[in-house]
């Protein structure tokens, strides 16, 4: 289950986040690939992904909650805060 206080730095301010269980698979990134990016930066955790655009419209949250259910390991979060 996702841990709000283990959120990485690079998500997006907002509801929605991925924590460090995250083994970078991507799946979130193909479902939801306006929301979730995979990180490349080498200088912070490789192989996970973040949050990198809240979604605006009901439309955008179902996409995004459809990645937390397909998530194989808990790590994206929907934590209430706007």
């Amino acid at each position: 289950m996702s841990q709000p206080n283990r959120k990485f730095i690079r998500n997006a301010p907002g509801k929605y986040y991925v924590d460090d269980c995250c083994i970078g698979c991507a799946l979130c990134v193909v479902l939801a690939p306006s929301h979730f990016r995979e990180n490349l930066d080498l200088e912070t955790m490789t192989d996970s992904v973040y949050v990198w655009r809240q979604p605006l419209t009901v439309a955008e949250t179902g996409v995004c909650r459809e990645a937390i259910r397909h998530c194989p390991v808990d790590a994206i979060g929907e934590d209430g805060l706007i």
